[in-house]
């Protein structure tokens, strides 16, 4: 028995805002900031939508998409470095909504690597027999925490939500390998400044960090699962620059096609940015069921992790 995806569900605002939006007050041009990021538009979230609204929309398709009901939902996890308040969760406003009478709930903060953290929590949860069926969401609003006069970081970030189903499947599917860590010594190359109430980066040592690790890590979780780059049908990274990216890729060894980039049209979303990419390729028939899988990310804290995974289950007869 492993722990695996069995239904993904997302949710993205309906406001694109393209390159072009800056350059109407920064000091900046759609060319650079392609040529620097790879990132051509972004979602923007109305003021009156939170965190929680955008959580509850990916969960709803998700549950949908594995072919369950809210009530066979057992276990909450949200991911998220931007929720509506400090407290009550994300993650209990959600079990709220859902109508999930005493159902545990709660959110996990690990930023861009979040929804990694939740992934791997919720395998063990899984494999402990405790629980069947975990909702795990990635979401973030980070236009409310951007400096939008600061175009070092106002054009990088978008808001977004991705959800999972996570279940028993066969030893044929699911996570087969995993690895996660932390580097508080480099905490203050990205955080969330008190005084101002916007995120701060360094993002000479941040893009120094990231793609070290991005690297490292996947090696990793390919030697622990026994891969080679062939044996990889998509590695869907952390999206925060496309940089970061290609350097990760030409490092491991893999062909353009064997990655998937979507920053180009959501910019970085924080701890969606996997499962949107994970659902975008799927829609677009880039992932099938038994491809195998490595997700990677890095974010804040600063934090590190990757999957090894076969996406899907054993098909029903």
């Amino acid at each position: 028995m492993n722990a695996g995806i069995i239904g993904i569900g997302t949710y993205v605002p309906e406001t694109i805002i393209d390159n072009h939006y800056f350059e109407n007050y920064l000091e900046t041009t759609d060319e650079w900031i392609v040529s620097r990021t790879g990132i051509k538009e972004r979602r923007f979230a109305d003021q009156d939508m939170d965190v929680s609204d955008m959580a509850y929309y990916a969960a709803l398709q998700a549950i949908e998409n594995a072919a369950i009901k809210p009530e066979d939902i057992d276990l909450i996890l949200v991911a998220t470095s931007t929720g509506d308040h400090h407290f009550p969760s994300v993650a209990c406003q959600l079990q709220h909504r859902l109508k999930l009478s005493k159902v545990p709930a709660m959110d996990q903060l690990a930023a861009c690597t979040g929804f990694i953290y939740s992934l791997i929590t919720a395998q063990q949860f899984i494999l402990s027999g405790n629980y069947r069926n975990i909702l795990v969401v990635g979401a973030d609003k980070l236009s409310k925490i951007t400096n939008m006069e600061d175009r070092n970081t106002a054009v990088l970030f978008g808001d977004g939500a991705g959800a999972v189903i996570v279940s028993q499947v066969s030893d044929n599917y699911g996570i087969q390998a995993y690895s996660w860590g932390s580097d508080g010594s480099g905490a203050f190359h990205l955080y969330d400044d008190k005084a101002s109430g916007y995120l701060k980066m360094n993002g000479r040592e941040v893009f120094k960090f990231a793609v070290r690790i991005l690297e490292e890590q996947s090696q990793l979780v390919m030697d622990k699962a026994g891969l080679h780059a062939q044996d990889i049908d998509m590695l869907i990274p952390h999206q925060a620059n496309t940089r970061i990216i290609e350097s990760a890729r030409e490092r491991l060894g893999l062909s353009a096609s064997q990655v998937s980039t979507t920053l180009d049209k959501y910019g970085n979303t924080s701890a969606a940015s996997i499962p949107l990419s994970i659902a975008y390729e799927c829609q677009n028939g880039k992932i099938k069921n038994g491809d195998q899988l490595i997700l990677t990310g890095f974010g804040g804290g600063l934090t590190f992790g990757a999957i090894a995974l076969i996406w899907g289950q054993e098909e029903k007869r």
